[in-house]
């Protein structure tokens, strides 16, 4: 069985617990504070190095840390990655852009918020932070107004890694009110197969 150390309010940590649900691939889920330092002991940079959740080892021993490497190990062979070449390039273009594009302002405004108790000493940032966010999303409404799902039509750990940031981005100061084909899109993963929501 793989071991999954992560956090479970966060939504990098929540893609590869959603994968590993959807893809009924077992697991035991070890909980890591990061807050109070878990990942600052010795114990745990022997796990990684870098200090970061989530975190598989493999049934076979094997680390492998960064969400979307995770989940790109566990979605191969089945319908969440799949086998046509400029698919999975496409694939890679989403997750590339959400983590160079959407994850530095919408997962970093929900946490000032939501773990840091939203500091006066970081409101500025946070402003800053809104702003590209929704640059961020603007991107995706646009590309969801002609397709149900980011690529190839059908739900893919593609739509993994942006949801788990953007259907909680409420929670970093962001309204999803102006768009409704992420509302839309929103729904559509969360009415997939063995859901389950983050938290």
């Amino acid at each position: 069985m793989h071991r999954i150390y992560g956090d479970v309010k966060s939504g990098n940590c929540y893609k590869v617990k959603l994968v590993a649900e959807q893809l009924e691939i077992g697991y035991q889920w070890i909980d890591v504070d990061i807050i109070n330092g878990d990942t600052k002991t010795s114990e745990f940079k022997a796990i990684n190095p870098a200090r970061k959740i989530p975190v598989l080892v493999t049934q076979d021993g094997e680390r492998l840390s960064e969400s979307n490497a995770i989940i790109w190990y566990l979605a191969q062979g089945t319908d969440l990655l799949p086998e046509e070449k400029f698919k999975q390039a496409e694939i890679l273009q989403w997750m590339f852009f959400e983590q160079y594009m959407h994850e530095p302002y919408i997962a970093t405004a929900r946490f000032i918020k939501i773990y840091l108790g939203n500091p006066a000493s970081r409101q500025d940032e946070l402003a800053a932070k809104i702003e590209k966010g929704y640059d961020a999303l603007h991107v995706m409404e646009q590309h969801l107004s002609s397709a149900p799902f980011f690529v190839g039509g059908s739900y893919s750990i593609a739509d993994v890694a942006l949801f788990a940031y953007t259907h909680v981005a409420e929670e970093g100061g962001f309204s999803l009110n102006a768009f409704p084909n992420i509302q839309r899109w929103i729904d559509s993963v969360s009415a997939q197969n063995r859901f389950i929501a983050i938290g």
